[in-house]
C-alpha cells in the first residue's frame, strides 16, 4: 500500500472510493460496540467472585484489632484495608484514608475542600480567590478536567511527553500563586499508556509553586496494571521524593480497586502526610461517619496484600493481553503503511492512543458511530473538550469481547482512513482549482 500523502489525487479519489463502499458493507451489519470507556468486561469481575464468601458468621465481622465493622466509626479505614491500600500506593498505613468505592469521588471531594478551605500552607479557601487555575496534562483524563471545570477553575492544558508533562512548561507555571494544583495520572496514563519518568517524578517533587497550598493530584489508578506480569513499568515513588526535598505535603495521593476486583462496588483510597491526612480527616468526618468497612475487610481477607493482588492482576492481565493485541494488530495492518496515524504500545493500562492526521478525529469519531461503534468523543481527552489539533482518539478494548474488539478495531482503521483520505483529496483537489 503506498502512503496516502505520496498519492496522486487520482489514487486518493480511487482510494476513497473503494474506502466508501467497504464503509458501507460495515454501515449494513448493524453493529453495537462500545469502544469508549474503561470498564472491565463480566469475565473480569467474575475473578474476584469468591470474595463474597468470605464473611460467613459474626466473628467474620471482627477486624484484626477486634472491631465488628457492622458498627458505626474508624473513619480512616479498617487497619488491614489501610495497610493492603499503602501498599499499593507504596505509603505508609497511616498515610492513607479507605474512603467508599470511587477514587473520583475522593479526588472531588478534596478539590471541594480546596474551594472551601483550602490546604495547609494557604490563605484559605480558592473560592475567596479572583481566579483558581489548575494543570491538565493533556492528552489525559476527561474526568479529571471535568471535576474542576465544574467549581469554574480556568484549565491549562500542559503538553504531554513521552515520558510525562513537560516539566519546563510547568515549573513555569506554577510560579503563578493562582495555580492551585495539577492532574497526573503517573504510570500508564490515560489515554496515552505512557509512565513517568525518574526524572519527570524528581522535577516534580521540587517543584517550587508560588501558592502555598498547591497540591499534585497523583491519581496512581494503574498502579498495578501491568500487561505482562514482572515486566511492566516501574514508577519512582513521589512520596519519597517529596520527603527528600522537605515538601511531604505538596500531594494527594488515589488509587482504588475498581479495576483490580469490582468497578462499582471496590475500595477507594486517598493517601498524603500528616498534615494532610489530618486535614482531609477534619473535613471528611462532617460528612460521613466511615467508609463502608465490611468491604475494606473483604476486600483485606481476600487479597491479604500485594502478592495477593499481584496474583490476582496476573489473571486479569491473561483476559485484556487478546483484547489490546487485536486493536495494535489491527493499526499494525491497516494503517502503518497508509502513513496517516501514529500510536504507541502501552505495557499495561487501559487505553492505547491513537493519533490520526490533524483535523481527522472527530470525523473519524463520527463515522465510527454511524456504523455502530461508540468511541471517546474526540476532544475529550484536553480541557473543555477541545483538541487544537483535532486528532487524537482514544481507544478502550476492554469491555467488548475479543471478536468484538476485532471487528471494532478494523471499522477504526477503516473510518480513520476514509476520513484522511477524503482530507487529503480535498486538499489535492483545491490545490489542482486555485494552481496553488
Amino acid at each position: 500500500m503506498t502512503a496516502y500523502q505520496k498519492m496522486t489525487p487520482a489514487q486518493l479519489a480511487q482510494e476513497v472510493q473503494v474506502l466508501r463502499e467497504q464503509y458501507e458493507v460495515y454501515k449494513n451489519k448493524g453493529l453495537k460496540l462500545d469502544l469508549s470507556r474503561g470498564k472491565p468486561d463480566g469475565d473480569q469481575l467474575d475473578l474476584a467472585m469468591p470474595m463474597f464468601g468470605i464473611l460467613k458468621d459474626q466473628q467474620d465481622f471482627l477486624d484484626e484489632t477486634g472491631f465488628d465493622c457492622r458498627n458505626y466509626g474508624v473513619l480512616e479505614g479498617i487497619p488491614e484495608a489501610r495497610r493492603l491500600m499503602g501498599e499499593i500506593l507504596e505509603l505508609e498505613p497511616d498515610e492513607v484514608i479507605v474512603g467508599g468505592s470511587s477514587s473520583l469521588n475522593l479526588m472531588h471531594d478534596c478539590v471541594g475542600i480546596g474551594f472551601l478551605h483550602g490546604f495547609p500552607g494557604g490563605k484559605g479557601g480558592w473560592r475567596k480567590e479572583e481566579t483558581v487555575k489548575f494543570l491538565c496534562p493533556s492528552p489525559g483524563y476527561d474526568r479529571h478536567f471535568a471535576v474542576t471545570e465544574h467549581f469554574g477553575f480556568e484549565l491549562i492544558a500542559v503538553p504531554m511527553q513521552s515520558d510525562g508533562p513537560d516539566m519546563d512548561v510547568v515549573e513555569e507555571l506554577v510560579k503563578d500563586a493562582a495555580v492551585k494544583g495539577i492532574w497526573c495520572v503517573p504510570k500508564y496514563q490515560n489515554p496515552m499508556g505512557i509512565t513517568f519518568s525518574d526524572e519527570v517524578v524528581r522535577r516534580m517533587a521540587n517543584l517550587s509553586p508560588a501558592a502555598g497550598d498547591f497540591r499534585i493530584f497523583w491519581d496512581n489508578a494503574y498502579a498495578v496494571h501491568d500487561l505482562e506480569p514482572g515486566k511492566g513499568d516501574k514508577l519512582l515513588n513521589l512520596m519519597a521524593e517529596l520527603k527528600k526535598a522537605g515538601k511531604p505535603d505538596m500531594a494527594l495521593f488515589f488509587t482504588s480497586t475498581s479495576k483490580i476486583s469490582f468497578a462499582g462496588a471496590g475500595i477507594a483510597a486517598v493517601g498524603g502526610s500528616a498534615a494532610n491526612i489530618a486535614w482531609l480527616k477534619k473535613h471528611f468526618g462532617l460528612q460521613m461517619i466511615s467508609g463502608d468497612k465490611i468491604n475494606q475487610l473483604r476486600h483485606a481477607r481476600y487479597f491479604k496484600n500485594m502478592d495477593g493482588i499481584l496474583s490476582h492482576m496476573e489473571k486479569q492481565a491473561a483476559l485484556l493481553r487478546p483484547k489490546f493485541d487485536a486493536v495494535l494488530d489491527a493499526l499494525e495492518r491497516e494503517l502503518a503503511p497508509t502513513g496517516v496515524a501514529s500510536w504507541t504500545r502501552p505495557r499495561g493500562g487501559y487505553f492505547i492512543p491513537l493519533d490520526v492526521m490533524d483535523g481527522c478525529a472527530k470525523r473519524t469519531v463520527a463515522l465510527c458511530k454511524e456504523a455502530g461503534v461508540v468511541m471517546t468523543g474526540a476532544g475529550a481527552t484536553f480541557p473543555y473538550g477541545n483538541d487544537p489539533k483535532d486528532r487524537n482518539i482514544r481507544i478502550a478494548p476492554t469491555f467488548a469481547q475479543t471478536k468484538d474488539v476485532e471487528m471494532a478495531a478494523s471499522l477504526l482503521c477503516l473510518c480513520v482512513r476514509l476520513a484522511c483520505g477524503e482530507k487529503l483529496l480535498q486538499e489535492a483537489q483545491l490545490t489542482e482549482k486555485t494552481g496553488a
